[in-house]
Parts: C-alpha cells; structure tokens; sequence
C-alpha cells in the first residue's frame, strides 16, 4: 500500500524476516533495465498516429521510468486514522475509497427495507462486439434470468464479464497468491491493484467487490471452455479469495509485509467470510463435456464462502447442441424450450431463497455450526 516497492521484488522486502517462519526468496528474475522498459512503455504506441507525438512519449516514457525504478505503486497516499492498527500508516487513497464503498453496500445491504437485489455474472468471454461478432449464449440465457427476476419484483444488477475482451482499458488483474504467503497478507478489498508502478491500472475489482457486497444473491451463468470456466470468469473467482477470511487492515501487516503476516497467522486468523449469507444459484452449458465439474467447482466455491444454495433447481448443468455445428447453436437454443424453462426455474428458485432468506426462515432450518478448519 506504501509508496515504496512492496511487490516482492525490492528493497523494502529484500531484508523483512519473519521471527518465526523462514520467507523464501528467489524467483523473480528482478527488475526491468532501461532498454526493455523502453521496448514494453513504446508498445502501447506503436501506431504510426502517434509519430507526431514521439518526444512527447520520450518524456512520459522517463516519468514512467522514474515510477517504476522508485516502486511508486500508490502515488495517493493518506494516515490511516482511527479504527486502524497503525493510524500514522500511509494508505493509498483508492484502497480507502473502495473499501468506503464496500462498506456502504454492506450496509444497504443488511437494511430490512432495502429492495431485493440479485447479481446476474455472465461468465462468457464472448460477445458482438469484439472478433466474434456474436453475444454469447450465456448472454441470452442471463436475459431469461433477468426477466423472471423482474417479475418477481427482485431488483437486477447484471455483470457482463465480456466486456474485458471489448471495452478499451477494462481489466480483471490475475491474483497475486498473497493468500499463500499468509492469509492476513489477502486484503479486504484487495491492495494488490492499482499498481501504478508496475502500469497495472483499471482494475474492474473494486467495483465488482462492491456489486458483490450489494447484492442478496448472486447468479453465475456461463459456458464450459476446456473442461473450465472462461478465463474472465475464472480472474474474477481468484480475486474473489480476500472476501474469504481477508484482513480488512493492511495496517497491521505495514501494507506487503510477508513476515508481519505470517506473525498474524501463525497468532491465530479467524477467516472472516465478509460475504457470507447471501443466497445463490449457477447455470453452466456446454456442447460437448465438462458442464458437471464446472457446475460443481462453482457450486463447490461459493458454498465455502459462506453462500447459501437456493435448492436444487437452481443449479443447473446442460448441453445446449450436443456435438452439433458451433455455427448453428444459437438456432438450437432457439429450439430448446426445455432449457429456457429450466434457466427460469433457477431464476424462481433463487428469488424464493433471496424472499425467505431476508424474512429469516431460510436460515432456521439450517444448523450454523464453526468449521473446525476454516482456512
């Protein structure tokens, strides 16, 4: 979080030792020279359009350069202030703001009065308006969700993850395994990004925590790609980790810092699920295989986050044009009454749970007992 080089390869970490687990280093191959900085800072400007513009890029080239060598990765910075381990600590503005933000939908969010909210994920990296030319059946079956939802009454908040392939500067930034250092390093919201140092900008994260905080139920509709989930989808599930047993206090970590942490850890962690409660419902299809284990990872997922499942009807795997033509699949899922059906029912299913969930019956036939290994 400070600005000083905090992403493990410098100088700032080089000499942190923790008094109780050795850190092991040597990975990293260390930092960029001038010349290869140079290659990947110009790449962003190789269209002929900006040649008019090179001594321009040549001086922003040198502040980027001075960013990266001084490790700048959150060039805001503000005290903590009250409520933190360390008040003095200097915490990057966007983390605050994000978590600000956090805060308030979790607040709409446990408010009696509030409307019903659902979060609909569209998992598929395809859409019209990039290569493919053509939205994604998941897309299509979403909509069905959606306009079940609506008639329920039950407000709707859709999140097209396709939109990373399409929209100039949307990123889902890769998690940065700081969970497996120590679960204390994790942070709540996650301060791995904005990087600014490392030009690892526009990360999608601190919104989509938000989203997620808002809502009372969260529906994942998605297609199988290689036995898997879609790469978008598949980002968004491992930046999700700090909302499972993350530290909403980079302060008592001193922002990155690994031996701090596995103190904390090794002191006793209690994995907070700041996400548990809210009720779901998935929709995986395929045309060939894979659609049961990724309907089941998903399921699997949210229920160890503390999600609540809204029945068996609303976990739905099918094959949508089973071993037909790719090109055909649309007119298929035109044909497959049965399946548009079915994708209601998960809709129905999920606004009973999110109805009952909220009056308090869902959870009195539920026993809450600890986990004996939270983690």
């Amino acid at each position: 979080m400070e600005n000083h080089r905090d992403n493990n390869t410098g100088p700032a970490n080089v000499a942190v030792k923790s008094t109780v687990i050795e850190i092991r280093k040597g990975q990293t191959s260390g930092r960029l020279d001038r010349a290869e900085f140079s290659v990947r800072f110009r790449a962003t400007f190789i269209d002929p359009a900006f040649r008019s513009e090179d001594e321009s890029i040549a001086r922003l080239e040198e502040v980027a350069w001075q960013a990266y060598t001084d490790g700048r990765k959150a060039p805001f910075t503000q005290k903590a202030g009250p409520g933190y381990v360390d008040p003095d600590y200097e915490l990057s503005v966007e983390w605050l703001s994000a978590k600000q933000r956090i805060e308030e939908a979790q607040q709409r969010w446990s408010e009696p009065s509030t409307p019903s909210r659902v979060l609909l994920i569209c998992g598929s990296a395809r859409n019209d308006g990039t290569c493919p030319g053509e939205m994604s059946k998941s897309f299509r079956l979403l909509k069905i969700v959606r306009e079940t939802l609506e008639q329920a009454d039950i407000q709707v908040d859709v999140l097209d993850l396709s939109l990373i392939t399409s929209e100039y500067g949307r990123n889902i930034h890769p998690c940065k395994g700081c969970v497996s250092t120590a679960m204390p390093l994790c942070h709540w919201p996650c301060s791995c990004y904005p990087n600014h140092s490392l030009n690892q900008n526009n990360d999608w994260m601190a919104e989509i925590y938000e989203r997620w905080t808002a809502a009372h139920a969260v529906i994942i509709v998605t297609p199988v790609y290689w036995y898997q989930s879609p790469s978008p989808l598949k980002l968004m599930i491992d930046r999700m980790v700090c909302a499972d047993g993350g530290n909403s206090d980079p302060t008592s970590t001193s922002g990155k810092n690994a031996g701090k942490a596995k103190e904390l850890e090794m002191a006793g962690w209690d994995y907070p699920q700041h996400l548990a409660g809210r009720a779901y419902g998935v929709i995986v299809h395929g045309d060939v295989t894979g659609i049961e284990g990724s309907r089941r990872s998903l399921s699997d997922w949210l229920d160890w986050m503390g999600f609540i499942d809204a029945g068996a009807q609303a976990r739905l795997d099918r094959y949508i044009g089973y071993f037909e033509p790719y090109a055909t699949s649309h007119d298929v899922l035109d044909k497959d009454t049965a399946v548009q059906a079915e994708t209601r029912n998960v809709a129905l299913a999920v606004a009973k749970a999110v109805v009952e969930l909220r009056a308090g019956r869902f959870h009195a036939a539920q026993a809450e007992l600890p986990r004996p290994r939270p983690k």
